[in-house]
């Protein structure tokens, strides 16, 4: 690694806040930062300045801080012309040291300023540019550079990088309340999650153990899920909640016809969430659907096993196809846990029904006496 001596993280949509409410997103995002890594922070016009102890556990912690675009290591210095000059010297030989720049490499300057200067940008980047050619005679290509090189100058001070690492963006997390998430050891809910603490959002983790329709493996997946989520959780909590919910199950299959067990389980897993959510002071409730994708999912079954919730029920996958739902699982790494062999739930129908009427499911639910199935079942959360 380069002599770099800060990191400079840049935001996006935080700026387009008013000044009250963009300083408290800046402030919970550097509560964020601080929690993940030890560091000295400085907030100045828009940009984040971190000095970490450690550079590369710093690089890899931001990576997954939400709210940050992307960040940059550098090089900061006076703003002085000779200085620049010499730190730029320094800095083309280190690049040329580790092969990311030769006498063949194309480059380009891209220079931008903020205050008073007796200089302008181009004329800053002209400079610059006049320097790295005759240092090392790297062609100048200003449209398709193969290597581009910064130089940030603001007021007093100016700084040289020469990459953008990306950051996930969204919002911070912690600054939209919290919701509760239902969370399985499949592939699309913990997708949904993600994105929902992309937007901010605090979660709360509830999972179902379907023991004895599912195997005990089902169970350690969804804790090593959770903890994968973790890593993007740094300032914030992420609560596991397990509920067992076996034996309400078996009371579905045995009370109500074969065909509504899995329009039964999934309409009772969201009014246990609400029970949660409104203990908890969560404002909603997280799924992984993804319309038309399983039988549970048609806008028919949608609407009926959402019928008894109030909180509004967020499904951020509704619109996505089940290959864009695996690209960003493999992204944020939750992927491979979810293709681990669990066995399934047994409890599945072999015809499930795909397009539920709302009178047949309330009747199923009347001899179930779901009420009081919920209650019981709901005095078997687990926090985890």
């Amino acid at each position: 690694m380069l002599k770099y001596d800060l990191i400079m993280v840049r935001y996006g949509e935080l700026g387009l806040k008013s000044p009250r409410v963009r300083k408290r997103f800046e402030n919970k995002l550097i509560s964020n930062i601080k929690s993940a890594f030890p560091c000295e922070i400085k907030l100045d016009q828009g940009r984040i300045f971190i000095k970490p102890d450690d550079f590369d556990e710093a690089l890899e912690y931001l990576k997954k801080i939400f709210g940050i675009v992307s960040f940059s290591p550098a090089i900061s210095m006076e703003t002085d012309k000779n200085i620049i000059k010499t730190e730029l010297e320094h800095y083309v030989d280190e690049l040329k040291s580790r092969g990311i720049l030769s006498s063949k490499t194309s480059f380009a300057i891209r220079c931008r300023r903020i205050g008073e200067h007796p200089f302008t940008s181009q004329e800053l980047a002209g400079f610059a540019g006049a320097v790295v050619v005759e240092k090392i005679g790297s062609p100048v290509d200003l449209t398709k550079p193969e290597l581009e090189i910064f130089l940030e100058v603001r007021y007093d001070e100016t700084f040289i990088y020469h990459q953008k690492l990306q950051g996930p963006g969204g919002l911070p997390l912690g600054t939209q309340g919290k919701l509760v998430a239902l969370l399985s050891g499949g592939i699309d809910s913990p997708v949904a999650a993600y994105l929902m603490m992309k937007r901010g959002c605090q979660i709360i983790a509830l999972n179902f153990n379907n023991y004895p329709f599912t195997e005990s493996v089902a169970q350690e997946k969804v804790i090593k899920m959770v903890k994968k989520l973790r890593e993007y959780s740094s300032g914030v909590k992420l609560d596991l909640k397990i509920m067992e919910y076996g034996e309400y199950l078996n009371k579905c299959q045995e009370k109500a016809p074969e065909k509504l067990t899995c329009i039964l389980c999934k309409s009772g897993m969201y009014s246990i969430a609400e029970m949660i959510a409104n203990r908890e002071g969560a404002l909603g409730i997280v799924d992984g659907n993804s319309l038309g994708q399983v039988a549970s999912q048609t806008l028919q079954n949608l609407l009926v096993t959402r019928h008894a919730v109030k909180l509004p029920i967020f499904s951020p996958l509704i619109g996505q196809d089940k290959i864009d739902i695996e690209k960003l699982a493999q992204e944020i790494g939750t992927y491979d846990i979810s293709i681990e062999d669990d066995g399934g739930c047994s409890a599945v129908p072999r015809y499930p029904e795909t397009q539920a009427s709302l009178d047949r499911v309330l009747e199923a639910q009347k001899s179930l006496n779901i009420d009081t199935e919920l209650k019981k079942t709901f005095k078997t959360l687990k926090n985890f």
